[in-house]
């Protein structure tokens, strides 16, 4: 394991992970999910048109469910090859910002893709079993987290 011969780069994992929670941050962002005030960046005023999951273009939400469903599955398989970054992870608050992202995002992106008319029926089949893969992904990285972070140290 790298972590093991290079030390250091626990450092650099801390200091990444507020990328990584920007990730989800940007995913609320283009869905118009963000809560007020919870952007960094400045609300453009000439913006009038309120851009939900359910009202964007569809190439957007296939982008969005890609870029979630990727996200969702590295996140996953690293903290699977290495449960000892929960510690890192639990230090930014992870655990509680995943489980309002999922909140936030998950139930609004499956209506949208539920409620959207597709032309082809196999766009639709996709859109779901990745959002359902993402969605279980996210089950399972939050399991490794609470088990790593609170389970573990009881047990030892």
């Amino acid at each position: 394991n790298i972590f093991t011969q290079q030390p250091s780069y626990f450092g650099d994992l801390d200091e990444t992970l507020p990328t990584v929670l920007q990730v989800f941050n940007n995913i609320l962002h283009k869905c118009g999910l963000q809560c007020e005030g919870a952007s960094a960046e400045p609300q453009k005023l000439e913006e009038k048109v309120h851009v939900t999951p359910g009202n964007m273009p569809l190439q957007e939400l296939k982008d969005i469910v890609l870029y979630l469903c990727d996200t969702c599955t590295t996140l996953w398989a690293f903290l699977d090859v290495f449960p000892l970054a929960c510690q890192t992870f639990q230090k930014h608050e992870f655990c509680y910002r995943l489980a309002s992202f999922y909140e936030l995002a998950i139930p609004e992106l499956e209506s949208a893709i539920k409620k959207r008319r597709y032309e082809d029926n196999s766009v639709f089949a996709d859109l779901w079993r990745r959002i359902s893969h993402s969605r279980k992904k996210m089950i399972e990285a939050f399991h490794i987290l609470i088990n790593q972070v609170c389970l573990q140290p009881i047990l030892e």
